[in-house]
């Protein structure tokens, strides 16, 4: 009998429980067919009543994105007009000319031509002005609308009328756009002894096969048995490329991250797929506050399997996944369905977007992380980005640098110094001289260039504050004192800054005779975080001190 009472109990209970499941499934159904009938009857209000023609895509765009918005920056609607811009951040290939282009006064211009595309093969410089494509004026056109017309499906022809060195007379050129990759790895090579290093920028389709051939190259013909991964400003990309490349150096079927959401679908293990080629290399990650993502994943991984020293500063913290859904009339949404846990169970996810207050998601604080531990031990924290084992402090810039820069007054400078030299040294061992230098200063000075320190402009704000509140009287002398102080003196900055400006001259300089590769390998031997990742590397006591080895 108590059996049977038990058994009816369970029965009734479990009725119960379907009941309510049915109940909430039911209402949220109700729910999203009521938001979408309401939607319905706007759009069909305002297409009726309202006093103007209505722009229809544009307003529909603008609906989906400020719904959208409200959850976190990465769940974001793409319309069937922009299906190309998905392609290329997924696979690294679009279809155009290969330059960097930058809005300079009334027209774009030409940054930086890359290397064996066809803007350099076809003999645009930096500093070229594009005043026409294809016929059309490019004159008050923005960055992002050029940029646009100089794509197209590889193999078309394209004609560009060009402005270069201030000339009346265009130069006229007209070639076929290619396929373009942009390049996961821009440099490489071997910077000590036995020592080699490789710059991942991005993680798209191509990047495990790009990694394993420079790796292949430098182990063979370099014999290098320590590494160097430089992850600085990689914002990520495909997770899987970051775990094909851990393969490399890790065991198969090591664990490297999990991904959990709210739906079974979004789940997956992803382990090394591949038979490591070089198990034993000592290897640092250097990491910045904009890596973030795949860079993440992978350097946190080696991180909490005790097999790499992370140097440099606290990363970006995104441990949010996102996946791609079609969408009718050829959209797409790129919707976040999971977060991703590495090795050690931590996620990194440093902002909760869920719990935000006044529209304004809020970043984690220290206090409410939680501790995990390593392979050997260590301690690792989640929701706060990945720490690194070994910190770089950050170098203070300085103002005149920044807007020497920003100003394209070096980019100019450095124009002008390509017109009088057909060549130079080799990207490593190029120098500017006292005389260039001297030139430069001049030429800062003809462009009659100005800048503002930032301690002046909050000074100025400051004093605002302070006659609003009425106590000028009482800070009248103290302004006065600090006024002269905190202007800028261009001739003081231009000596007292000059190893900073020197560096960024000569690496514009650089890159007009040896492209971005050659940057790179100019500004290796004053690199701080390559030097201090190196004195990891070339003391195995430390290095094994740090992994508790």
């Amino acid at each position: 009998m108590r059996k049977n009472i038990a058994l009816l109990l369970v029965i009734a209970l479990s009725s119960v429980v379907f009941a309510q499941k049915d109940k909430e499934k039911n209402e949220k159904h109700f729910d999203i067919f009521k938001s979408g009938d309401i939607y319905n009857a706007v759009w069909r209000e305002l297409d009726i009543n309202y006093v103007d023609t209505l722009d229809h895509d544009k307003l529909n765009n603008i609906a989906i994105a400020s719904m959208l918005q409200s959850l976190d920056p990465y769940t974001v609607y793409i319309p069937e007009n922009q299906e190309e811009n998905l392609k290329t951040m997924t696979t690294g290939f679009y279809g155009g000319i290969g330059a960097v282009v930058q809005k300079n006064g009334d027209y774009v211009m030409i940054i930086e031509p890359r290397f064996g595309l066809p803007a350099q093969k076809n003999g645009l410089v930096a500093g070229d002005e594009i005043v026409e494509i294809d016929g059309e004026n490019m004159k008050g056109k923005s960055t992002s609308a050029v940029s646009e017309k100089l794509k197209g499906v590889p193999g078309t022809e394209i004609r560009l009328k060009i402005r270069r060195n201030s000339e009346s007379k265009l130069i006229e050129k007209k070639f076929l756009r290619e396929a373009i990759h942009i390049n996961s790895i821009e440099y490489y090579g071997v910077i000590a002894d036995s020592v080699g290093y490789i710059q991942l920028n991005d993680f798209t389709d191509n990047s495990f096969m790009d990694f394993k051939s420079v790796l292949t190259n430098l182990s063979e013909n370099n014999k290098i048995n320590k590494l160097i991964i430089d992850l600085r400003d990689n914002g990520g990309g495909l997770v899987n490329e970051a775990v094909s490349i851990s393969s490399l150096f890790l065991p198969k079927n090591t664990k490297i991250v999990s991904m959990k959401g709210k739906s079974q679908i979004s789940e997956r293990n992803y382990k090394t797929p591949f038979t490591p080629i070089m198990p034993d290399i000592q290897i640092v990650f250097l990491i910045n506050e904009m890596s973030a993502s795949a860079s993440e994943i992978l350097a946190g991984a080696f991180q909490d399997l005790d097999r790499a020293v992370v140097v440099g500063e606290r990363s970006y913290g995104k441990g949010l996944v996102q996946s791609i859904r079609t969408l009718p009339y050829g959209g797409y949404l790129k919707v976040t369905t999971a977060k991703y846990y590495l090795p050690s169970g931590r996620c990194i996810q440093s902002v909760d977007y869920a719990n935000s207050e006044d529209g304004r998601a809020k970043t984690v604080s220290d206090s409410l992380t939680n501790e995990f531990r390593t392979e050997n031990g260590r301690t690792v924290r989640d929701k706060s980005g990945i720490t690194p084992d070994v910190f770089v402090e950050q170098k203070e810039g300085n103002y005149i640098s920044y807007y020497l820069y920003v100003k394209n007054i070096i980019f100019d400078f450095a124009t002008k110094y390509c017109q009088k030299h057909k060549a130079i040294a080799e990207a490593k061992n190029f120098a500017i001289t006292d005389a260039d230098y001297q030139d430069f200063i001049a030429f800062v000075k003809d462009k009659q260039f100005s800048y503002q320190l930032e301690s002046e402009r909050m000074l100025q704000q400051l004093k605002k504050m302070v006659e609003m509140e009425g106590n000028e009287k009482h800070t009248a002398e103290l302004f006065e004192q600090l006024t002269p102080i905190l202007k800028p003196d261009l001739d003081r900055d231009l000596v007292n800054f000059r190893d900073d400006i020197q560096r960024y001259v000569e690496a514009e300089i650089v890159k007009r005779f040896y492209y971005q590769k050659g940057a790179i390998e100019h500004n290796l031997p004053h690199d701080e975080w390559v030097e201090k990742g190196l004195e990891v590397l070339q003391n195995p006591k430390t290095y094994n001190e740090v992994l508790k080895r």
